[in-house]
């Protein structure tokens, strides 16, 4: 059972002459343990196709599964919990809550599925020590740097027993030193048997993709595995 399915799906925004389509008749099959990545210059539609196989936005035409099950299918409610239950997200913006500690934001998802809060907070401190963040657990987004906001952003995504992980710009604000451990967690979790799908203009990130798609116009127009891996570029001497 394929972890994601879009079957000619396609989205548009606005009417008569200034309706905008966004995406046109995309098809995208991500099985478990795969990881994708979705290349194309802005205004291709990638983040548009992530907040459609997200559940976060409802294509205008074509359809959409996600484990088996399509979203249409589901009630608002019934959406709300597979995306707490099935799919992790990393957003661009990170949309973390100034409230909740570092901890407490990456809990959060297993807590609102019914966890309780100390028992959440073990996976919660794994998460955050595996991406370095273990001594900035208890401090608040304020507190933190844009680079640490999105190493916790991605914690909280990876946190719990997730199928599919949904990730725009993951590493955008980080170093290159961490930028690395961010895609070796995300790539280390596919492998555990989540799909992932991973939105990025980073060529070197793609390289970590087991396959990359080109979006222009809405339209995929192109798919290839990269022909490096990872491994061999982050380990690349640059003075050759």
């Amino acid at each position: 059972m394929s972890a994601l399915q879009l079957t000619q799906v396609s989205k548009s925004y606005g009417r008569g002459a200034t309706q905008v389509h966004a995406l046109h008749e995309v098809d995208l099959t991500v099985e478990p343990g795969e990881l994708v990545a979705v290349m194309g210059p802005s205004g291709s539609g990638k983040t548009t196709l992530l907040t459609i196989a997200g559940s976060l936005e409802d294509p205008s035409s074509g359809t959409v599964t996600v484990g088996g099950m399509p979203l249409s299918a589901l009630s608002r409610d019934g959406r709300a919990a597979m995306r707490r239950r099935a799919i992790g997200y990393v957003f661009q913006d990170f949309n973390l809550l100034a409230g909740l500690t570092a901890a407490e934001n990456v809990s959060l998802p297993l807590e609102l599925d019914g966890m309780d809060a100390r028992k959440a907070r073990g996976p919660a401190l794994a998460a955050l020590e595996r991406l370095g963040l273990a001594e900035r657990a208890d401090h608040f987004p304020d507190d933190l740097s844009g680079g640490e906001r999105q190493r916790v952003a991605i914690a909280r995504a990876v946190v719990g027993e997730r199928r599919l992980l949904l990730a725009d710009e993951p590493s955008g604000a980080l170093d290159s030193v961490n930028g690395e451990a961010v895609m070796r967690l995300v790539r280390e979790t596919c492998q555990g048997g989540v799909a992932g799908v991973v939105v990025t203009h980073d060529a070197q990130l793609a390289s970590w993709a087991d396959r990359v798609i080109f979006l222009r116009d809405g339209r995929v127009v192109d798919q290839t595995a990269p022909a490096v891996g990872p491994d061999s570029l982050l380990g690349a001497d640059p003075a050759r």
